[in-house]
């Protein structure tokens, strides 16, 4: 590969069996190469499999592979993209209910929200629940509280490694 590189992982958290396959191949064909994911069971969804995989590449392959899975029925996951030279980080969420939420993120993982996004959260300063709804749709909430049971996987989830610390 020539050009800038950054890292990501794609967090499948629920799939049914049947789509497993066609989520390797769509996530294969945003990759540019074959990718074979180790399915387990999703303990949050009995009928679910769950996997990941950390992947390294081109900037904005996070968008690639978070629109190759998009719209499919039962099928929730997240992406996430590294910051690199010139491009902000990125986390891309999807549930079947609410459909993708994107948000740009610091080299911490920290959702970041547009100073116009804040603006227009605050014109309803006036109206504490309407400013905390438009706070929490900035923020992705609801993407959240939807995906925090399927996030945790349960004994015997990969031991996913860190590539910096410090």
């Amino acid at each position: 590969m020539a050009g800038a590189i950054t890292r990501g992982v794609l967090f499948v958290h629920s799939a049914p069996r049947a789509l497993c396959p066609h989520v390797e191949w769509a996530a294969g064909n945003a990759l540019g190469a074959r990718v074979s994911l180790d399915w387990t069971p999703q303990p949050a969804g009995p009928t679910f499999y769950r996997a990941e995989l950390s992947w390294q590449a081109a900037p904005g392959t996070g968008a690639r592979l978070a629109s190759a899975l998009r719209g499919w029925a039962h099928l929730r996951y997240e992406v996430t993209e590294e910051p690199s030279a010139g491009v902000d980080g990125s986390r891309w969420s999807h549930t079947p209910e609410l459909g993708i939420f994107h948000a740009a993120t610091d080299v911490h993982g920290n959702v970041v929200i547009p100073e116009d996004r804040i603006r227009a959260a605050l014109e309803h300063a006036a109206d504490p629940d309407r400013l905390r709804s438009e706070l929490d749709l900035a923020l992705g909430q609801a993407w959240d509280d939807e995906l925090e049971p399927f996030r945790y996987a349960g004994a015997g989830a990969p031991v996913r490694w860190l590539h910096r610390v410090g």
